[in-house]
């Protein structure tokens, strides 16, 4: 009986000796919980440290642009005048393709350390370098593109001059100061009728004044999407902080959303506006049922509604929302309120446009006859051996983009994730589209940030890795190579009629080869 008494004791005792009491940890715990805290300090550092390279990546390739002209800043046709090169010209900087390509490999490399340990990086340090890589790059020139100095001669086109930029062209007022930097001075407007009229805002600013009010609004437009990002996913229970660094520190959207002033970053903010208030709608009806959570619902509807205003892609998503709601009653009034939030937008168009407020879909038509050298139907074609991009070849392209979205939106229909669902209609659409520019990426990333889904996240860095990819130098041996003939630019001449586009194919100007 002693024996087995001592037996007894001694058995509780080592059994104890490791066993939770009284609500403390036992030693195993303490030592698991010590190789947590460990390798939860380290990824914070390893993610701060990415953070920093992304920011001083950032930073220098915004001086270095503004140092002296060089092939990064395209508007750099129409001259070098100092408001132009921004604030930083004065560090004596340059960028060659070789600084270009360090520093945009520094920044992509940051980007990915910090997608491993944001989930441990403190909330204040991650927003902080958020804010201060787009600070950075709102002080340099526009990168990459001269699209902002296209709003701007919209703008002025409209606001100075009288010219309605859905049926008039650049070319039509060449002795306005933005001419000489439009790149695209026989194109239609493309964009919605409410970012257009918004624009005329800036034609009292004059052309400096206009550049730097729109580099302001892409980076306000990109640092708003983020917030509504961390907010979307901190309500549908997935990492605010990771979410907030997949799109916040993004090189496309520093590069070539903040750092080209692209109003992408309003349809990206009309986009994640929608994610926030469907997210906060769902979270509503799990905690009350009964409350009206169908009118956050809606207001979703409106917000990409107000995108479409902006840019036409922004309305891919709302079939995926409508279809998101449970009864046909709740998707009708769900697509009521959606038609009635274009139909608000139709109405401004008409305001402003009268007749020709839908001016914007035949630019877009115009522009899909186009065809960008390093879109994914391009490179394809040239890789199995065709003669250009064939019409054929971009139409099963197109067919499958239409696949893709109707099995997304049956699934939407059957009770998926309406945002993995758009997402993965999103790619699909960039991955078709013969007119493809890399800054549409941006469309993507909030969806892929909320959506939880893995598949859909590793799919969008590819995408990004590839967008950033075809400007630098490595990419030249794998990329459609330029051809060697002499490139044939529209002479910069008044015309007295707009230029048709809808039969031009365009696969070597400068302008479209994006791996400058």
């Amino acid at each position: 009986m002693l024996v087995m008494g001592v037996a007894t004791r001694t058995r509780g005792i080592r059994a104890g000796a490791f066993a939770p009491s009284g609500g403390r940890p036992g030693l195993g715990g303490q030592l698991r919980g010590g190789r947590r805290r460990r390798l939860e300090a380290t990824g914070a550092a390893l993610a701060a440290l990415g953070a920093l390279a992304v920011v001083a990546s950032s930073f220098l390739l915004a001086a270095a642009a503004a140092g002296e002209p060089s092939q990064y800043v395209p508007a750099r046709i129409g001259g070098w005048p100092p408001w132009l090169a921004g604030p930083l010209r004065g560090l004596q900087a340059s960028l060659s393709s070789g600084t270009f390509q360090t520093l945009t490999l520094v920044m992509c490399a940051g980007y990915l350390v910090v997608l491993v340990g944001a989930r441990t990086l403190p909330v204040a340090l991650l927003a902080l370098a958020i804010l201060a890589a787009h600070v950075a790059l709102v002080l340099g020139p526009p990168l990459l593109s001269q699209d902002v100095f296209g709003y701007l001669g919209f703008a002025r086109m409209g606001a100075l001059h009288g010219l309605d930029p859905y049926t008039r062209v650049a070319a039509e007022a060449p002795y306005d100061p933005s001419f000489v930097f439009v790149g695209w001075p026989f194109q239609h407007s493309p964009y919605g009728p409410l970012f257009t009229l918004a624009s005329y805002a800036t034609a009292p600013l004059g052309l400096a004044g206009g550049l730097w009010a729109l580099k302001v609004t892409a980076a306000l437009a990109s640092l708003g999407a983020v917030a509504l990002v961390a907010r979307a996913a901190s309500t549908l229970g997935h990492s605010a902080r990771w979410a907030a660094a997949f799109v916040g520190l993004n090189p496309v959207l520093l590069e070539l959303g903040v750092g080209g002033a692209h109003n992408d970053a309003l349809v990206m903010l009309a986009i994640a506006a929608a994610l926030a208030l469907t997210a906060e709608a769902r979270s509503s009806a799990q905690a009350a049922p009964r409350t009206g959570a169908g009118g956050r619902v809606r207001a979703g509807a409106v917000a990409l509604a107000a995108g479409v205003g902006v840019k036409l892609s922004a309305g891919l998503a709302l079939p995926f929302l409508v279809l998101s709601r449970r009864g046909l009653r709740a998707r009708a009034a769900l697509a009521a309120s959606a038609l009635a939030g274009l139909a608000a937008i139709a109405v401004v168009g008409l305001i402003g446009f009268g007749t020709h407020a839908l001016g914007f879909l035949g630019a877009l038509g115009e522009q899909q006859q186009l065809v960008a050298v390093h879109s994914i139907p391009a490179e394809t074609a040239r890789l199995i051996g065709l003669s250009g991009t064939p019409s054929w070849w971009r139409h099963l392209f197109a067919g499958a983009f239409a696949a893709v979205c109707a099995f997304a939106l049956w699934r939407t229909a059957r009770g998926a994730d309406w945002r993995a669902a758009a997402g993965w209609a999103t790619l699909a659409l960039l991955c078709s589209t013969a007119w493809l520019l890399p800054w549409y990426a941006l469309w993507a990333l909030p969806l892929a940030a909320v959506c939880g889904n893995r598949r859909l996240r590793a799919a969008t860095l590819v995408f990004c890795a590839y967008a950033v990819l075809i400007h630098l130098p490595l990419a030249e041996p794998l990329l459609t190579p330029p051809r060697s003939g002499p490139r044939i630019r529209a002479p910069r001449v008044p015309v007295e009629h707009g230029v048709e586009l809808s039969g031009f194919k365009v696969l070597d100007d400068g302008v479209l080869n994006l791996r400058r």
